[in-house]
């Protein structure tokens, strides 16, 4: 075992020791939840609806990424975002520690150390397993209030995406110190609730820009109130930029939203608009060939993802999936709304809404791709039909707060939308595939082969100490 460790250490260092000086800049994208299925895919689909092939994709340097836990073959997000932003081997469930609980250092706090700003991105909770990966420690991924006080001693220099939850304020918590947001404005953070008080911030401040108290809203789903992830990158490089470089974590964390959720389309709009945050680092490259890493992978796959199953007879046609317009979880709010209106709705009534937010065809031309068969028809119904029996219960029940989730119907209707698309899933949490981890630029040849995530974490923290 100890020849082992020996060996993985110098290769890590070899790699490190083929070119003189660390990059300046670096950037860093995880697609939470993405693996090489769901860059594949969303690159056909891409293609497909003109909006071209993935920059991530054409980074030159290439690594197949294996992505165990230290306890288990299926990681969760903390343990994967230990892996990757400390080099350490972690149990599920855990951030910037060992198993043993021994306190690590991330890239991120090394780049720092070392002179760089840092800038943290997410579409999801800003404590999340995957940005807390890069500057917290603590034994559990659920301690939020205790997550954010890190977030704070981090000193990091920007940090932008969802909140605390509503763990803001959590009194209960035996580390209480009073709410984080004024914690962070005494710690000299400018805080950024909305879109346009997070455009008007200035180089030279630290800010903290949440944008909703849990995660943001899904690609697909955005009506232009908060910004993409390509913004976010943008203003972090013109906040960030200077004489000593920065350091930019950026993660697509709603790919793994949508993966849990097995909803294709909006896992693929996602994984998109995380590639359109890469086009904005690769530009920045373009303007500093010679300072500049850009890095893009995944920290576990989501949902078992598949091109083609045999339910299509090998028919793949993933454009079908620009028909849909929102996501499945936006349908079971609209309908769940609907039924709270009128309980006794019948599903006529939502056949419109099918054909205006999923491009279903009721009627019409037996060779329309998007006609809906009997049985697919039968079942879409039927699962209505479920949602509305719950809601009707519920609010006749006088002990009830609210109707409950409405979901089997929007179920029904993703997984109608992916089987004519062709695409098929396994599974509704993580798997163990490995990631493809691609990159360009100063030191990118520290990325090839077949590795362990912990090999960026590594070699990242080993390119600032040069």
């Amino acid at each position: 075992m100890k020849t082992k460790k020996f060996l993985m250490a110098a290769f890590a260092g070899s790699w490190v020791a083929t070119f003189a000086a660390a990059p300046k800049y670096v950037f860093i994208f995880i697609g939470d939840g993405m693996s090489m299925p769901q860059r594949m895919v969303a690159e056909e689909f891409s293609m497909k609806i003109g909006h071209g092939p993935l920059a991530m994709n054409s980074l030159p340097y290439q690594a197949c990424t294996r992505t165990k836990a230290a306890n288990s073959i299926i990681t969760d997000s903390a343990a994967a975002a230990t892996a990757i932003a400390c080099g350490h081997k972690t149990n599920n469930g855990m951030l910037g520690m060992t198993p043993d609980g021994e306190r690590v250092e991330s890239c991120a706090e090394r780049a720092k150390a070392a002179g760089r700003k840092v800038g943290i991105i997410t579409t999801v909770t800003i404590v999340h397993a995957t940005p807390a990966g890069f500057y917290a420690h603590r034994k559990s991924r659920g301690q939020s209030y205790r997550i954010a006080l890190d977030l704070i001693a981090s000193g990091f220099d920007y940090f932008a995406g969802g909140g605390v939850y509503d763990k803001f304020d959590d009194r209960k918590d035996p580390e209480y110190r009073g709410n984080v947001f004024d914690l962070a404005r005494g710690a000299g953070y400018v805080i950024a609730t909305n879109k346009a008080e997070w455009a008007a911030l200035k180089p030279g401040t630290k800010s903290w820009s949440r944008f909703a108290d849990s995660a943001m809203d899904f690609s697909i789903d955005s009506d232009g109130s908060m910004p993409t992830l390509a913004e976010m990158v943008s203003k972090a490089i013109e906040l960030l930029d200077g004489p000593d470089g920065f350091f930019i974590m950026c993660e697509g964390g709603k790919v793994d939203y949508a993966g849990h959720a097995n909803d294709a389309a909006t896992n693929l709009r996602d994984v998109i608009a995380l590639d359109d945050a890469v086009k904005v680092a690769m530009a920045f490259q373009d303007r500093h060939p010679g300072d500049t890493l850009v890095i893009a992978t995944g920290d576990h796959e989501t949902g078992g993802m598949s091109m083609g199953f045999a339910g299509t007879g090998g028919r793949f046609k993933v454009e079908f999936l620009a028909n849909q317009k929102c996501s499945a979880e936006k349908l079971s709010t609209i309908v769940k709304k609907m039924l709270k209106e009128s309980p006794d709705r019948p599903f006529e009534d939502v056949k419109p809404l099918l054909a205006e937010k999923f491009g279903f065809v009721f009627d019409g031309d037996a060779k329309d791709p998007m006609l809906i068969t009997p049985a697919e028809l039968a079942n879409i119904k039927k699962a209505f039909e479920s949602d509305r029996m719950k809601v009707k219960k519920r609010m006749a029940d006088t002990t009830a707060h609210d109707v409950g989730r409405v979901y089997v119907f929007a179920d029904a209707v993703k997984r109608t939308m992916a089987a004519h698309a062709g695409i098929g899933w396994s599974s509704g949490s993580h798997t163990a595939l490995p990631t493809l981890t691609t990159a360009k630029g100063v030191g990118a040849d520290i990325l090839v082969g077949m590795s362990e995530n912990v090999d960026i974490g590594i070699r990242l923290k080993k390119l600032f100490m040069q």
